[in-house]
């Protein structure tokens, strides 16, 4: 009795495990045999109105938009520094001064020499004088005259030449204290106290001085297959790390024509203006730039996987494509881009004539011919998936 109680117990628990098998199989079956809820069948977009804006994308350094190298045309020791970094400068005002000694002592070495050369004149022009008196009265001959006029004429180069030497002596003493040509700031210096400046092949740059930084522009590079796009005066939108969440605008106010080719990729640099009255932006920033090449204002517009959506069910694709075929040239909607408009668990195939691209969304310019439910209008869903084709292992939409 006991060995049929513990046999009938242990069959009656496979039995309702093997009962519940069954179960969850037959009701998996029954779930699969319905047809599925449209809602959950198909992933969609909606028909929207908006802006679409079709962009070149470039990145490009801010500079001042005019900025001055300031140099020196001598040779020495810096003795002084009146400016640094940041400041605000006038034009004419005294940035460095070169240690003046040696400039000074060529001065007083011109001056000396005009002094010698003035008295060298005088003496011959005396002595001219005085030879012309005596010819006069034939006690010397003619050639003695033409001898001392000789004299006079290369004692008046002398001094000429004296004057020059004095000329440039000066000159190069004023050159000695370095003055701002322009109203601005200073951006660089390049120049310590106790620093030897030399100038002998080329002229050193000291200080950069920047004329207004209310200004600036932006120098971007832009590849060869973008730059067909890009024209004088187009809006610009750009944005700098060092204000992230802040959107700054310019305008695009030259196209450069001298290319740069690096690597067999050649690329345009184009200058960009930039308001800075709020004084954010600074000098060497990286911009990342987008050139406004084409915007549509308050337009239809569609998510771009909807237009890339193809069904793959049988029979929906193939047989649109045969009539089209049969139909001959006077119906191209199926040849050219449309979309598919799910209504009522019901999908349509909505041939469209698409206008410019941002990349994510494409405006719509007008629905072709009579589709069923009308034209496309803000609010209708467009298909970009359907599940069921994705779970059976189709693909139904192109990235």
């Amino acid at each position: 009795m006991l060995r049929f109680s513990r046999f009938t117990r242990r069959g009656l628990l496979w039995l309702a495990a093997l009962l519940t098998v069954v179960a969850a199989a037959a009701a998996a079956w029954f779930l699969l045999r319905q047809p599925p809820n449209p809602d959950e069948r198909w992933r969609t977009v909606t028909v929207e109105r908006a802006d679409v804006a079709r962009s070149v994308a470039a990145t490009g350094t801010l500079q001042p938009t005019a900025q001055v190298s300031v140099g020196t045309q001598v040779s020495g020791t810096v003795a002084r520094l009146f400016t640094d970094f940041n400041q605000p400068v006038k034009a004419g005002q005294v940035l460095a001064e070169m240690e003046p000694a040696l400039f000074r002592s060529a001065v007083k070495q011109a001056q000396a020499g005009v002094a010698s050369a003035q008295a060298n004149l005088a003496l011959a022009a005396s002595n001219e004088e005085r030879n012309r008196s005596l010819v006069r009265q034939e006690f010397i001959a003619r050639q003695q005259l033409d001898s001392a006029v000789q004299q006079r004429e290369a004692a008046q180069a002398a001094l000429d030449l004296a004057r020059a030497q004095l000329e440039r002596a000066q000159t190069d003493l004023s050159n000695s204290v370095i003055r701002a040509p322009v109203d601005g700031v200073v951006v660089d210096r390049k120049i310590d106290v106790g620093q030897t400046v030399a100038a002998s092949f080329q002229t050193p740059n000291l200080f950069v001085i920047a004329r207004d930084l209310t200004e600036m522009e932006i120098h971007a590079s832009v590849s060869e297959a973008d730059i067909g796009d890009v024209r004088q005066d187009l809006p610009v939108r750009f944005r700098v790390d060092a204000h992230q969440d802040r959107r700054f605008d310019g305008k695009v106010r030259q196209i450069r024509l001298n290319p740069k080719n690096e690597q067999g990729v050649v690329t345009y640099n184009v200058v960009i203006a930039a308001d800075n009255r709020e004084r954010l932006l600074l000098p060497g920033m990286t911009a990342r730039v987008e050139i406004v090449a084409a915007e549509r204002r308050q337009v239809l517009r569609v998510a771009n996987a909807a237009l890339r959506f193809r069904p793959t069910e049988p029979g929906q694709e193939d047989s649109k494509a045969t009539s089209a075929a049969a139909a001959g040239p006077q119906d191209k909607a199926d040849r050219g881009p449309r979309v598919h408009r799910l209504r009522d668990g019901k999908v349509t195939p909505v041939p469209v004539r698409t206008g410019i691209s941002d990349g994510r969304f494409t405006e719509i310019v007008e629905t072709v011919g009579a589709p069923e439910g009308g034209p496309l209008a803000p609010g209708d869903r467009l298909v970009t998936r359907d599940m069921k084709a994705r779970q059976a292992g189709e693909v139904s939409v192109s990235f």
